[in-house]
């Protein structure tokens, strides 16, 4: 079952929440996020988004991976470095050139009998400020994980528990 995007603050900082249930079993799903190569797959296509690292991309502490993407048509380069990595159970990666002040992605990953729960926390902070953030970037980023969240389902297929 998917849950709401959910929005908190901590201090001058965005965090957003979102968890889903795959019905599929924890090292499969890890498997899938530690490719690099399917974030492009569960992006939505109005972002073009591109990943210009050459591949293989060994996935661990230390990788870096450099995108192509646009935000409101603007053409950005984005580079993050994954900074945790304990597989099956999460990892994290960080912004280190892109369009935020500070962007910090942990997913997390939990067996559930069957099926895993996936979990998302990203403390953000855009270019811009808060009214940039309200405006926008907030608006943009709840589109981005709801997209996500649907293409997960077809993926993976839908599971109906909560």
């Amino acid at each position: 079952m998917t849950e709401p995007i959910r929005f908190e603050k901590n201090g001058r900082n965005t965090v957003v929440l979102a968890q889903q249930y795959l019905p599929a079993p924890i090292d499969e799903v890890f498997a899938f996020f530690s490719d690099a190569r399917n974030l492009e797959r569960i992006t939505p296509k109005t972002v073009r988004f591109e990943i210009l690292t050459p591949e293989p991309i060994e996935m661990g502490v230390g990788t870096l991976i450099d995108y192509r993407l646009r935000i409101k048509g603007l053409p950005i380069r984005w580079r993050t470095r994954i900074c945790e990595w304990d597989p099956p159970n999460r990892f994290a990666d960080e912004q280190l050139k892109g369009p935020y002040h500070l962007w910090y992605h942990t997913h997390w990953f939990k067996q559930d009998g069957e099926r895993t729960l996936i979990g998302d926390r990203i403390e953000y902070r855009p270019r811009g400020g808060p009214l940039i953030n309200a405006l926008f970037v907030k608006r943009d980023v709840k589109g981005i994980f709801t997209h996500r969240q649907k293409v997960l389902a077809e993926i993976f297929g839908e599971d109906g528990a909560s």
